[in-house]
């Protein structure tokens, strides 16, 4: 069932690249990672930096999916203009000074996490293509979960180039290894 799983997370990745996105433009990167040994790396960089997270548990979790998952659909966001609506949700007053204020910060990014800011708007978009890859995963039956730690640790490694990374693995079971999980101790 492995080849039915990355064909699933192909048109997952199509179904996120027509998301709909603000003000029409696209500033997604997507990748979809099925072989192994890139899988096996991302589960074990999880498992690494779980014990200096504040969740270890979590972590140990979400890497034990990642070995067992059958393929990785990768939604990220590189730094990107604002979308212009000078909406106020990055807390400036208008997207003018959110870009000033962004240039005047020093670029970060936490080890497993995200680097930043970025504008509300494109990280909605995200939200949007994660949503549309969920609708075709569950349309075609193939199990699946939206998760944060796999993407921050394909970030991590290099895998995908983006500031701000979301996951979702993909498998056929007899039943999802990604609901109903035990959290380690």
């Amino acid at each position: 069932m492995k080849d039915v799983s990355i064909l699933a997370a192909g048109l997952m990745a199509a179904a996120m690249r027509t998301a709909p996105k603000a003000g029409g433009k696209d500033f997604l990167e997507i990748a979809v990672v099925s072989d192994e040994a890139d899988l096996a790396r991302i589960a074990e960089a999880m498992r690494d930096f779980a014990p200096r997270s504040t969740n270890e548990a979590y972590w140990l979790r979400d890497a034990d999916n990642i070995a067992q998952c059958h393929a990785v659909v990768l939604v990220g966001l590189r730094s990107s203009p604002a979308a212009g609506y000078d909406c106020g949700a990055c807390g400036h007053e208008s997207c003018k000074a959110f870009l000033a204020a962004r240039g005047q910060q020093p670029a970060f990014a936490k080890e497993m996490g995200y680097g930043g800011p970025h504008c509300v708007m494109r990280i909605i978009d995200i939200g949007c293509a994660l949503s549309s890859a969920a609708k075709a995963a569950s349309l075609l039956s193939i199990d699946n979960r939206v998760q944060q730690r796999v993407g921050a640790a394909a970030r991590a490694l290099g895998i995908i180039e983006a500031d701000v990374v979301m996951g979702v693995p993909v498998g056929v079971y007899g039943k999802s290894i990604f609901h109903d999980r035990p959290s380690k101790k």
